[in-house]
């Protein structure tokens, strides 16, 4: 995390919100899984695991796909372009499925995990949003 944390705080132009929303919504699905197994709820826990895989690649998928947007010019950074806005935009519906699953450990989950569904319920509506705000700004909607 630490190592993660040093390259988003480097002058260079990524990773930046795009992977920082995607773990963000990674660690939501991380107390997802856990309050899960608190609740003997294996699917979902398994269900959170799988979004916590897919998120932390969708980190690195941003970096790299902003990356490329740096790189190019004329019509291939156009094409750039529309390939990094769809990397926030799958980070903010993957987001949002966290959410979801958080927000049912909230409703029916163990008691004593009340906190940690709800900090994971909000860190992942968190994150869908800045993502979402990022398909805004990069598409010229904001």
């Amino acid at each position: 995390m630490n190592e993660f944390l040093a390259e988003v705080a480097a002058r260079t132009p990524a990773p930046g919100g795009g992977a920082v929303a995607a773990m963000a919504a990674a660690s939501a699905a991380a107390l997802v899984s856990m309050a899960a197994r608190f609740s003997s709820s294996d699917e979902v826990a398994e269900a959170g695991d799988e979004l916590r895989f897919r998120l932390v690649q969708l980190a690195a998928d941003d970096a790299e796909a902003y990356k490329a947007v740096l790189a190019t010019r004329g019509e291939a950074r156009k094409e750039a372009l529309r390939h990094a806005t769809e990397v926030p935009r799958t980070i903010a519906s993957t987001a949002a499925q966290v959410a979801q699953l958080a927000h049912g450990l909230v409703e029916n989950g163990n008691r004593r995990l009340l906190g940690d569904a709800r900090v994971a319920e909000l860190l992942a509506e968190a994150a869908s949003r800045a993502a979402a705000v990022l398909v805004e700004i990069n598409t010229g909607e904001a």
